[in-house]
């Protein structure tokens, strides 16, 4: 008589291919199910009313950009809620705000945006053919808003071919302490397709500066400065009209009630 050894381990049993096949299909059903849910909870849950943004929160030292500005040109462009908001897009909307600038946005756990905005401060005009002016900024950018908005009465107007304002904002900020110095001011500066310097003065006089880069502009202005107050001396003070700046061994004048003189200049100092 045999016994069975109990202990030994029995062969395993294998399914039947079909039986397999089901039950792999069933594990992937499952599996595929949970991710649905996943995948629908996710969605519900990202674009939920409760991310809904709440507030928005302007920071930054700004005078034109108003509560309606705001309203008007950059809440309409916000898309999505706090977690689908694009921060790009939304930065694009407020810099689209007339006199801002540059905007930064950021995120405020769970409903709110923090922006702070930087603003165009207006130093000059920019002349355009046929066509309302645009401002300049301090950054020598141009940008264009209502000109009715601005309060400053005493702004430059600057001239010159296109993407040159922040070169002839310089130019002019150059030229200031100079023409100061006969207590003149730069009313009206322009550069020319050729190179080429005007400035106009706030009496009216037109002073033709030439051609060169801006130190050799600012050097011929300032020896033609330090010499024309002489001359007008000479003749009871006038008004100078205009002066050409263009010749190489001095300058010519026009004063009130004269016609057109040359004059020289003293030798530059090397």
């Amino acid at each position: 008589m045999t016994t069975r050894d109990r202990s030994a381990p029995s062969d395993p049993v294998t399914l039947p291919l079909d039986v397999q096949l089901m039950r792999s299909g069933s594990s992937v059903l499952v599996w595929l199910l949970v991710l649905g849910l996943l995948l629908v909870g996710g969605h519900w849950l990202v674009h939920s009313p409760w991310f809904a943004l709440r507030q928005v929160h302007v920071e930054g030292e700004v005078e034109h950009s108003t509560t309606d500005s705001i309203r008007r040109h950059a809440l309409p462009r916000l898309e999505g809620n706090y977690l689908t908001l694009d921060l790009v897009e939304a930065r694009a909307a407020f810099e689209a705000i007339p006199w801002v600038r540059r905007a930064e946005v950021r995120r405020v756990w769970p409903h709110d945006l923090i922006v702070r905005l930087e603003e165009h401060q207006p130093v000059a005009y920019w002349e355009r053919e046929a066509r309302e002016p645009l401002l300049v900024n301090s950054f020598g950018e141009v940008f264009e808003v209502n000109l009715g908005d601005v309060e400053d009465e005493t702004l430059p107007t600057l001239r010159g071919p296109r993407d040159t304002s922040a070169q002839v904002l310089a130019m002019w900020k150059r030229l200031v302490p100079v023409f100061a110095s006969m207590r003149s001011r730069v009313d009206r500066l322009e550069l020319s397709d050729r190179g080429s310097w005007r400035a106009h003065l706030d009496r009216g006089a037109v002073i033709e500066l030439g051609r060169g880069d801006a130190d050799e502009i600012v050097d011929r202005t300032r020896r033609f400065v330090a010499s024309v107050g002489q001359v007008s001396r000479r003749f009871e003070n006038r008004a100078i009209e205009y002066a050409d700046l263009r010749h190489v061994e001095g300058y010519a004048l026009k004063l009130a009630g004269m016609g057109t003189t040359a004059h020289p200049v003293p030798a530059r100092k090397h």
